[in-house]
């Protein structure tokens, strides 16, 4: 498995963290939503997330008092604060508690992705991410180089890209238009379906040619997966 960067949400507005959670798988990130602050504290004892998003109005205690109580104990980990209290009062507040940033509601879930990778770049968590590794595969972001059980594999501008999109999506079914939009971008529309067959089957013979690590598999009526 990828060592993913992971995110946790605390956002009792059920619709809302599963709207948040959507956007940030979208963007390979591991997240784990909670609809209060029960467990979190239980959640941090046994993992280390890269961010937090906490919504200031949570049942049971406040969420600026629940980083404020964090920091007290010594969790380090940077929140982005989410909340409808937008005046200058209740913006000093989140930050006194230990806020790194701030969203008020509504906002848009690119303004929440593109604030993510910007608060996770401050704190280096991503510059850990330069490179990705699973089974033999190691690929690295920064020189888009692919070693293969130590072996550098050249790939083309495309085929680093469909990795790279399978390597941020382990064991989860993704569709050929999910593929297209990623890979090819506005040139998908003109993809079609077979188009994205071969350039996958180019791909698995260049990283495993007799099929021993048995990295793609078709999901009926859906697209590829990769494990």
């Amino acid at each position: 498995m990828q060592n993913n960067i992971e995110i946790v949400i605390i956002e009792d507005e059920e619709d809302i963290l599963e709207l948040i959670e959507y956007h940030l798988e979208k963007e390979g990130y591991s997240v784990t939503g909670f609809l209060s602050t029960q467990n979190v504290e239980q959640f941090l004892e046994e993992e280390t997330p890269a961010l937090m998003l906490v919504d200031r109005n949570l049942p049971g205690m406040e969420g600026s008092e629940f980083v404020s109580y964090l920091r007290e104990v010594g969790y380090d980990t940077p929140v982005i604060f989410l909340t409808a209290k937008d005046n200058e009062r209740e913006l000093e507040e989140g930050f006194d508690a230990g806020a790194d940033d701030y969203m008020c509601k509504p906002f848009s879930p690119k303004e929440l992705t593109l604030r993510v990778k910007a608060l996770l770049k401050r704190s280096g968590a991503l510059q850990k991410q330069s490179r990705l590794k699973h089974k033999l595969l190691t690929i690295d972001l920064t020189k888009k180089d692919l070693f293969v059980n130590g072996t550098l594999t050249p790939l083309t501008n495309l085929e680093f890209k469909l990795l790279h999109t399978f390597m941020k999506h382990i064991d989860k079914p993704l569709t050929r238009d999910f593929l297209r939009d990623e890979v090819w971008g506005v040139e998908g529309e003109g993809v079609n379906d077979n188009a994205v067959n071969v350039a996958i089957n180019r791909l698995k013979n260049k990283i495993d040619p007799q099929n021993e690590q048995n990295y793609f598999h078709p999901v009926w009526g859906v697209g590829y997966k990769f494990s």
